[in-house]
């Protein structure tokens, strides 16, 4: 297989976009120009190669397999996948499942077949009919009896040893950065892994898996603004879920107990390292329980995915280790706040006025409409989050900033609540569900107030979910998990962009 100059000057390049638009377009033309003078002599996209094995079954069947063993299997095989590397007589493809060597004896083969296997470019698919053996140096490899180009590569690879470098086309050309970088293979492979285990885990625990509606006529089940769109039969305004809570807790009611969804949400907020305004989670209730049973349950399931999937309950991200095999840490918010501030007491979270005063010095700016609670939260915010590195349940939120969640029997200024807080950033949202319907409708009413006054993320009044609960819905607990976070804490990922396929990205500016 011969290289075209702009071939070799792409091999010099951090990667395809370090060609210059002159040096790129020449490479393209003259791609298409072989493509033309295939489609002169055959159909140049055949549909008619069928595979019998892939690069990872072979290497697993044969990994122990002496070279003189292989030569009396005579094992023949019929591989396909992309041309990714080119060293003199050997050529290495890749498949979905992994990178396989290919050696192509020149003098074995038909001189048609040779010129078009010096024709091919990195980046081509090809089908391959051989006989696996082993080389000198130990290498599994497939002796090409017959070699057909596939599908013809019109764009450059970037280069071999450097990949796809720039982490911006990277997101944005996700399609060549798992061609180039098998980092990020392995990140999408994990997250299936995970995705998968984690519903097993609930499919074995009892849960029923279900699907609710993405477009709600109301948006409710957190606070955040939504996406709004317009539905022309119906001629009204829905908008795109930011959460299935709601729905999930009508299906308790409706009788099904313990029912999960793995779900995408929609929040028409920010972009950062953290955050995506299209998400996954999985949500899950299970009547007759409470927010204990849920800190037991999700303990219990992060060690076991982490044990299945990684093989370890202890992983390093970002230099931190973390014990997944450790009891998990539980404390109130009220108590966080007094271990991770240094002199601050409990008298001082007593009274607005106090907390107020505290929360200044923390540099928030107090807004008139808080309470005491929401003026605890952003202190929390400010001064303990980023503290909690290991596993912590953050238990006891303030009524005023939950909505959802009931009141606790000792006191009811808070919530059975926590949110699991791992390397410094919320994981999960669980709580005791409110199934009082009055209590319900009267914190409706409230977040209506608060809309009304401005707040953009105040939920709306649902009438219909608080008919549900005058149906009658069972002691319950349900639960949020950050599917998006989850993945990138097992796979040591800095941000959220590099576990999602395809992240929402700022328009680019020509």
């Amino acid at each position: 297989m011969t290289q075209t100059t702009s071939d070799q000057a792409n091999a010099q390049g951090a990667d395809q976009h370090a060609l210059s638009a002159h040096e790129e377009n020449k490479l393209i033309a003259q791609r298409r120009d072989k493509l033309h003078a295939i489609q002169q002599k055959r159909n140049a996209f055949p549909n008619d190669f069928r595979r019998d094995t892939h690069a990872q079954d072979l290497h697993t069947a044969y990994a122990d397999t002496s070279r003189e063993d292989l030569e009396k299997l005579a094992r023949k095989v019929k591989v396909a996948g992309r041309l990714i590397r080119e060293r003199g007589p050997f050529l290495v493809i890749q498949d979905s499942s992994e990178a396989l060597q290919l050696y192509v004896n020149h003098k074995a083969l038909p001189a048609e077949m040779m010129e078009e296997i010096k024709s091919l470019d990195l980046g081509d698919i090809v089908g391959v009919h051989g006989e696996v053996f082993r080389t000198g140096k130990g290498e599994l490899t497939v002796n090409v009896e017959s070699l057909r180009l596939l599908t013809k590569a019109l764009r450059p690879l970037p280069d071999k040893w450097k990949g796809l470098s720039d982490t911006e086309v990277r997101y944005r050309q996700r399609y060549v950065d798992l061609i180039a970088n098998e980092a990020s293979r392995r990140t999408f492979i994990l997250r299936s892994k995970i995705v998968n285990s984690m519903r097993q885990y609930f499919q074995a625990q009892g849960f029923m898996e279900v699907e609710t509606p993405m477009m709600h006529v109301i948006p409710g089940g957190a606070s955040a603004k939504p996406f709004v769109t317009h539905h022309n039969a119906l001629d009204q305004a829905m908008y795109l879920r930011i959460a299935p809570e709601l729905y999930l807790k009508r299906l308790v009611v409706g009788g099904f107990e313990k029912v999960f969804e793995i779900n995408r949400n929609f929040r028409n907020e920010g972009l950062s390292t953290r955050h995506n305004p299209e998400f996954t989670m999985v949500e899950f209730y299970q009547a007759y329980a409470d927010y204990h049973d849920l800190m037991d349950f999700t303990e219990a399931m992060f060690r076991q995915i982490a044990t299945e999937v990684l093989g370890t309950t202890t992983i390093v991200y970002q230099g931190l280790e973390i014990d997944f095999a450790q009891p998990f840490t539980r404390l109130s918010v009220r108590d966080s706040i007094v271990r991770y501030c240094p002199g601050v007491t409990h008298e001082q979270l007593q009274t607005r006025e106090a907390a107020a005063e505290l929360a200044g010095k923390q540099g928030v700016k107090v807004e008139a409409s808080w309470g005491l609670g929401r003026i605890m939260m952003e202190i929390f915010d400010v001064a303990v989050e980023h503290h909690l590195l290991q596993p912590t349940f953050i238990t006891e939120y303030p009524t005023e900033i939950s909505p959802l969640a009931r009141r606790s029997d000792n006191n009811p200024e808070v919530t059975d609540r926590f949110e699991l807080m791992i390397g410094g950033r919320e994981l999960a949202n669980g709580f005791s569900e409110l199934n009082d319907a009055e209590d319900q409708a009267a914190r409706f009413h409230e977040q209506v107030a608060q809309k009304d006054a401005g707040d953009d993320e105040a939920m709306h009044f649902d009438a219909d979910y608080i008919t549900a609960l005058e149906y009658g819905l069972p002691p319950t607990a349900g639960e949020g998990i950050g599917v998006d976070r989850l993945v990138m804490l097992f796979t040591d990922a800095p941000s959220i962009k590099d576990v999602l396929l395809f992240p929402h990205m700022r328009p680019t500016r020509e």
